[in-house]
């Protein structure tokens, strides 16, 4: 799906030839903006009989109306234009249309709206018609395939902010697409691939090391999740360099666990399916890769993803078993299902040789954050406050929202063993604390911060599926380290050169 803007008014807009047209109406509208045509009497009209009411997500649908080309006008309320209003309205329209199979589609605001709330509207836009369609049979897949942004003001924020949704949304759709998948098409290997044909063209290296140089690596904790699976484990390194090497890079590091039965600690059967869901944290590494090959950040950046399935077998670790993790630290596994916890230790040990800026892991962890913060926010931890404030604030200015969660020493008491360094589970209070404690054992030598996503994902129930998350939060963060969080002018052209763009109205 391609993204456009231009400077257009809505008496020409009308005249477009789109398949359907979405008019984004404010609670108020300021006299000074012409509303002399037929959408606009028809909403004054439904306003006054209180037919539509100004609030956001509230529409009014229009079909073959005199004097528009478009047979579909949805007029949807945006009420006071914020990111999140705007995202409500979008999926509301999107709701009215989405039976229609429409290719070309006009998204005009009445009133001028910022930057952030049009890559609002964009990134909503895609989220609601986004289909899957790897696996079918008889895929549906979304049909839309143009979408022209117009309103009366467009200035370099707004054409930047064009630019961003459209790398948010390829990046985010790559992780939907890997976390969807069911784990015999998404296995460490497919994933390994999934990597090496993101990381293609210029700044950008892949390498995937496979079980002789992780065990030359001595990723013993790694390798004791991976030894009950006969899928081969794969260890992918990413690397973009938007930057000179001088300059120190951030490290992502995604859990891939590409299919968890909890091991020998087997899960019981209901909904076990959606454990096909535990690389999600791997799978946002992948699409922020994807959305860094559209942007071209000056910025260098590592992606980590341990991948491997965890499964019972007569070779699978046991509970109790010690094993020597990469740092050396010795770990007593007291429960096979706390294996995200083990893989993503000795990747956070092998990102010390990159003297990182900062790392960040992404992981499904914990069910524990779930019924701490549910699916709305992830769960953060840090010990580094500005880290943490960075990624807070990347959240609320994306939509794709964490909170802090505490560090205290004491949470640690759990993790102690009489048999090891480390135990890899504490007891079932705080269970998300202490499996961010448990992580933090490894990751001193640099500022760290953990993404607890377990609640957030993915949804369950009818609307079963991958959210993409967080991949929003972490491309706002690496726009925010850059030197300016719009991209300039020639990363604009750059961006619409490899889209294949020439019209100068389009970004």
């Amino acid at each position: 799906m391609n993204f456009e803007i231009q400077k257009r008014a809505l008496s020409r807009i009308i005249r477009d030839d789109h398949d359907a047209l979405i008019v984004l109406w404010p609670d108020q509208v300021p006299q000074s903006v012409d509303v002399s045509n037929p959408i606009a009497a028809r909403v004054r009209s439904a306003i006054v009989h209180g037919d539509l009411e100004l609030k956001a997500g509230a529409l009014l649908s229009l079909y073959a109306l005199d004097g528009v080309k478009a047979r579909q006008v949805v007029v949807v309320c945006t009420q006071d234009g914020t990111p999140r209003h705007m995202r409500t309205a979008m999926a509301a329209a999107w709701g009215a249309l989405k039976a229609l199979k429409l290719t070309s589609l006009g998204v005009h605001a009445l009133v001028d709206v910022s930057a952030q709330a049009l890559e609002a509207a964009a990134s909503a836009l895609a989220d609601a018609s986004y289909s899957y369609a790897s696996t079918l049979s008889k895929p549906k897949p979304r049909t839309l395939k143009n979408v022209v942004f117009t309103m009366e003001t467009v200035d370099a924020a707004h054409r930047g902010a064009v630019v961003r949704a459209q790398a948010l949304v390829q990046g985010i759709e790559v992780a939907k697409e890997w976390a969807n998948r069911p784990a015999n098409h998404a296995t460490p290997t497919l994933l390994a691939q999934a990597a090496q044909a993101i990381a293609k063209g210029p700044g950008f290296k892949c390498e995937v090391l496979g079980v002789r140089e992780v065990t030359k690596l001595g990723m013993g904790s790694f390798l004791a999740v991976a030894q009950g699976a006969d899928e081969p484990l794969k260890f992918i390194v990413m690397r973009y360099s938007g930057a000179p090497a001088t300059q120190a890079p951030v490290v992502l590091v995604g859990k891939g666990i590409t299919f968890d039965t909890g091991g020998i600690s087997i899960k019981p059967a209901a909904e076990m399916d959606e454990m096909k869901y535990d690389m999600s944290g791997a799978a946002s590494v992948l699409g922020v890769f994807k959305a860094l090959a559209q942007l071209r950040l000056a910025i260098n950046v590592v992606g980590l993803i341990p991948a491997t399935e965890n499964m019972p077998s007569g070779q699978a670790v046991k509970p109790g078993d010690v094993v020597t993790s990469m740092s050396g630290q010795t770990i007593e596994i007291l429960n096979t299902d706390a294996e995200g916890r083990l893989v993503l230790c000795d990747a956070l040990t092998y990102a010390e040789r990159f003297k990182p800026k900062a790392v960040i892991d992404i992981a499904t962890l914990t069910g524990a954050c779930v019924i701490a913060l549910g699916a709305v926010r992830s769960g953060l931890f840090s010990s580094d406050d500005d880290l943490a404030l960075a990624l807070h604030k990347a959240g609320e200015d994306s939509g794709d929202v964490c909170w802090r969660m505490p560090l205290d020493e004491d949470y640690a008491e759990g993790l102690k063993t009489r048999f090891a360094d480390v135990a890899n589970v504490a007891g079932r209070a705080g269970g998300s604390i202490t499996a961010a404690k448990f992580l933090q054992r490894f990751a001193t030598q640099f500022p760290w911060a953990h993404l607890d996503i377990a609640g957030t994902a993915w949804r369950s129930g009818a609307a079963k599926g991958a959210t993409g998350r967080p991949v929003g939060l972490l491309l706002n963060y690496l726009l925010a380290q850059t030197a300016t969080n719009t991209p300039t002018s020639a990363r604009v052209k750059v961006a619409a050169k490899t889209r294949g763009k020439a019209k100068t109205e389009r970004t």
